[in-house]
């Protein structure tokens, strides 16, 4: 009896018989999909606002008393520029008695203006580590410059409007950024783009270098395929107009506001089946799926689907009550 008893017992303590494979059929993995979970396509648009601003050292400015400022070099008011921020134009008709002139050896002149802005922008990051993205990215602006005013004398010069003010700019740009804090579904990033820049055809003859932008992006998540994007930024950059003799440099740092959406390829097909109703990802067969009445705006618990977190019985009329039934 007690060898039988010795015997059991050794049975127990020795590896299953019966391997679980054999019960259990293996899944199939996501496949080929895997290998883009971690890439995120955004989507933004918006509203930017650029700050124009150059230094007209080495020239003056002619004001006569009806008509557009112009600016002049080597001190000749007979030999001016009556276009230079986007392109330049020349006037060389004799200047008027009594108009006004200034020089910048005299006074510090120049002139100030504003565009507006509207962004379509695509970027294309990959995440890893958690924490940081690195990608690439594209935007293309309409641009429409404003009135410039100047920056002194400005009761006796009036303002200046460029030549064919509106256009379309173009940027292509990486990028590269670190996540810095969470807080419930939202997730803060600093990020910077950097890359080439053609602020479009209505500038010519002109000289550029690459620009900077800093970012804040902040993510509030809709589920682990979605996002909404809101990315307050600034803009380093600017440009030289080929003036011969004496180039003038325009800076056209900007402000921006873009919102929009961010989207990753599910790991997991839609499930086959028309009448599944299962709100939770699942096996048929061999084969894995994700839900196909679960909105892919809506966050997807791993355990359960999460399409009614409130019951019905709390909303409503009956969400009052201490006692819906």
């Amino acid at each position: 009896m007690v060898s039988a008893t010795v015997q059991l017992q050794a049975q127990d303590d020795g590896k299953t018989t019966f391997p679980l494979e054999n019960f259990y059929v293996k899944r199939d993995g996501p496949g080929w999909r895997k290998i883009f979970r971690n890439f995120r396509l955004g989507v933004t648009t918006g509203y930017g606002r650029s700050f124009m601003n150059h230094d007209l050292s080495g020239y003056g400015i002619y004001q006569p008393a009806n008509g557009a400022p112009s600016i002049f070099a080597n001190n000749d008011p007979n030999a001016r520029l009556t276009h230079w921020v986007n392109r330049m134009s020349t006037d060389s008709t004799a200047a008027v008695p009594g108009s006004f002139l200034v020089n910048s050896d005299t006074a510090k002149i120049g002139f100030k203006g504003h565009t507006l802005n509207i962004p379509l922008r695509l970027t294309l990051h990959y995440e890893f580590l958690k924490r940081f993205r690195i990608g690439v990215g594209y935007s293309w602006e309409l641009m429409s410059l404003g009135q410039f005013h100047a920056k002194a004398f400005g009761d006796k010069i009036g303002a200046y409007k460029p030549a064919s003010g509106t256009g379309f700019m173009k940027k292509y740009f990486l990028v590269a950024g670190a996540s810095f804090y969470r807080i419930d579904n939202y997730l803060f990033t600093g990020d910077i783009n950097v890359g080439g820049w053609n602020p479009g055809s209505n500038f010519t003859g002109i000289s550029k270098g690459i620009y900077f932008n800093l970012g804040l992006t902040v993510e509030r998540e809709l589920s682990e395929y979605l996002k909404l994007v809101a990315r307050p930024s600034f803009d380093f950059k600017s440009y030289t107009l080929n003036v011969p003799g004496t180039p003038i440099k325009h800076h056209m740092n900007a402000l921006y506001l873009n919102v929009g959406i961010s989207y990753t390829l599910p790991e997991l097909r839609k499930c086959f089946l028309k009448d599944c109703k299962i709100q939770m990802n699942h096996a048929h067969g061999n084969k894995e799926y994700r839900s196909r009445v679960h909105p892919i705006y809506k966050k997807q618990n791993p355990a359960y689907g999460e399409n009614h977190p409130t019951l019905i019985k709390y909303k409503g009329k009956n969400k009052k009550k201490l006692n819906p039934y």
